[in-house]
């Protein structure tokens, strides 16, 4: 069994057989492991099928955004050789003023992925999501049938059972009780753990700060950057600079989210015991719930910046918000955040995946093993022990001890958050989720059996808590995806564009629609730039892109009425877009059964059998008593004659 195991590992890829996981591999699953691990399995195996058709949608809108780019009219009007729009300095004093016609190359790639095929992309996975939490109801529910779980309950078999660690601390409140009061203590009151409760708060809260504090040093890090880059001699390093500091930031901040996933792991594990839950399954869905907060918040507050707060809060030319009074705020380029939220995305995710996932899920076990392995030949074992053949389970010792499913099934959902939270701006995140997932199942199947000690079995019918996290991020994908719709990409203001203010209903015009002036006499002394000359004429008037009234105006720099008409559509938008999305996925929730119906009908069956096999022994009852009153008050007064006898006789 173990060596079938070890097949599904080692065999030749085959694309199939690893996305379909035939029946076979999960009954070995299920005998050699138990049912927990085999449902995991049985739920990433779902999970990656069903990433199949997201990813082939995701390409198409992709394919989409590849072919319409050149007919997309704001690019073209950004890359037009004669466009002479002057703009603004990103920074202070060493930035100088640009041509708008520079940006050609991130308004084209923006538009790969912010284009009207990403809105019916964030609604198609919404749908999507919806569809696999139905699915996979529907799949547990036949694994319960065909694995016998279908009358099993949890709590019945482990659930109940206190800790070690619960009974020694209430061993110790009984012990610091007054001897006289002869009280026995059964259990830990709220007052009792009221210490840990508060230690949890304010290590959590503590915790989150500090991912907090590191993207505000990232930030830092790209405005200092940015800077001393435009302050270089080579006209290289000055023309990529926002390429440069865009990759940079991505990669620190995925150094920074690996090393920090490890201490939240290790910080939620002491905290859980902490508060020293009363049963294994409450130490577990602690442990859980504090780890996926503390990752997810890890994972993802950088992207959240990127996505909802950076180039808002800028401020404007002659008036803009500063760090220290020293560090100006960052920008967005002239086609929006998007594209550096795509890249963001990019590296986290692919990063996370493949040194996370995948080197340091077989890499480190390896290594373990090793040193275990080379410290127990350095102890006191006898020269001709060593030179002895090792049985299978001393071998097996030098395996790493299992450490149970959560680092399995948190790395799947911070995937699946990648997938759903922000695939409006990514629609090539599930086809690198699949192709992760079909590597990890062969890994999983793997280090299971070859870099693992075998586990205890345990019996399970449903995969927990995490399902009510799956739900919990499936409904917070649909209005992140809206705000990131309406608020991070050019979506809104393009078609506020289109039928409120061009003249002829096209999108000729929407670029200069939504740059302002600024006269360049008005900057604030010291913030102007060094090189006013850098274009090779002197430059009065430059652009910026925002909603403001001209210098010229009666209420110059003011917020023009344009601005507040795009925010009423955007928040409009989001209100519609949640609703509307939430209620086609309660739609598909309702629609589709959650148990199939052959399974219902086997169960159904069933029931009828053992009603009936009960209705029947009931009947043998009142047959007894009604016709042998003699031998039920023999039986009555004599000790020795059975229930089973009276059957003989019969």
């Amino acid at each position: 069994m173990k060596s079938t195991i070890c097949n599904l590992g080692i065999i030749p890829f085959n694309f199939s057989k690893m996305l379909h996981m035939q029946l076979e591999y999960f009954m070995v699953f299920l005998l050699y492991f138990g049912e927990k691990i085999g449902l995991y399995f049985a739920w990433l195996g779902l999970y990656t099928q069903m990433l199949i058709p997201a990813s082939l949608v995701g390409v198409f809108v992709f394919l989409y955004g590849c072919a319409t780019v050149d007919d997309n009219i704001p690019s073209m009007e950004i890359c037009h050789p004669k466009n002479n729009i002057t703009m603004c300095p990103l920074c202070d004093r060493v930035c100088s003023y640009w041509k708008l016609s520079t940006a050609c190359a991130t308004a084209r790639a923006s538009h790969l992925f912010d284009n009207p095929a990403t809105v019916f992309f964030s609604i198609f996975m919404a749908l999507w999501a919806a569809m696999f939490m139905e699915n996979w109801k529907r799949r547990q529910m036949r694994l319960n049938y065909e694995w016998d779980l279908t009358g099993f309950e949890d709590e019945e078999v482990s659930g109940d059972h206190p800790r070690a660690e619960y009974e020694f601390r209430v061993m110790q409140k009984s012990l610091c009780k007054d001897q006289k009061s002869q009280q026995k203590v059964e259990k830990l009151t709220y007052r009792d753990r009221l210490p840990a409760y508060m230690t949890n708060i304010v290590m959590m809260l503590l915790m989150i700060g500090v991912t907090f504090a590191i993207v505000f040093g990232v930030i830092l890090y790209r405005i200092s950057t940015k800077a001393a880059l435009h302050m270089s001699s080579n006209p290289i390093t000055r023309n990529h600079v926002q390429l440069t500091v865009k990759t940079t930031a991505a990669i620190i901040n995925l150094v920074v989210i690996l090393i920090l996933d490890e201490v939240y792991g290790a910080v939620a594990r002491w905290l859980t015991v902490l508060e020293v839950p009363k049963t294994d399954k409450s130490f577990e869905e602690r442990l859980i719930f504090k780890t996926f907060i503390l990752k997810f918040f890890n994972a993802f507050t950088p992207i959240i910046y990127i996505a909802f707060f950076r180039g808002r809060l800028v401020g404007r030319p002659g008036s803009y918000l500063y760090v220290f009074e020293s560090y100006r705020m960052e920008e967005c380029a002239h086609g929006g955040c998007l594209m550096e939220l795509c890249i963001q995305l990019s590296i986290t995710m692919l990063g996370k995946q493949l040194i996370q996932n995948n080197l340091f899920e077989i890499g480190i076990p390896k290594l373990k093993k090793l040193i275990r392995y080379i410290r127990s030949k350095q102890g006191a074992f006898q020269e001709e022990e060593r030179q002895k053949k090792l049985q299978r389970y001393e071998t097996d010792h030098f395996l790493e001890p299992f450490a149970g499913l959560t680092p399995e099934y948190m790395e799947m959902i911070i995937q699946f958050g990648f997938v759903t939270l922000f695939v409006a701006s990514f629609p090539l995140a599930p086809l690198f989720a699949l192709l992760n997932n079909i590597i990890e199942i062969r890994l999983d199947a793997k280090k299971f059996v070859t870099e693992l000690r075998r586990p205890v079995a345990a019996r399970a019918k449903d995969i927990g808590i995490w399902y009510n996290i799956l739900r919990g991020v499936a409904k917070v994908a649909v209005i992140i995806n809206a705000f990131v719709i309406s608020f991070t990409s050019d979506f809104i203001p393009r078609m506020v564009y289109q039928y409120m203010y061009s003249p002829d209903g096209s999108m000729h015009g929407f670029v200069n629609h939504t740059l302002s002036y600024f006269n360049v006499s008005h900057f604030q002394d010291g913030k102007e730039t060094m090189d006013p000359l850098h274009l090779g004429y002197s430059i009065e008037i430059c652009r910026y892109k925002d909603y403001r009234e001209p210098p010229w105006s009666a209420t110059p720099y003011e917020i023009s009425k344009e601005f507040w008409a795009v925010l009423a559509v955007r928040l409009a938008f989001v209100i519609v877009f949640q609703n509307v999305v939430m209620l086609m996925s309660d739609i598909v929730d309702w629609i589709i059964p959650d148990i199939p119906k052959d399974i219902s009908l086997q169960i159904h069956k069933e029931k009828i059998l053992l009603v009936d096999l009960f209705m029947k022994e009931e009947q043998g009852k009142v047959y007894i008593l009604e016709s042998r009153p003699s031998c039920i008050s023999t039986l009555v007064c004599s000790d020795h004659i059975s229930l089973p006898a009276l059957y003989a006789n019969k």
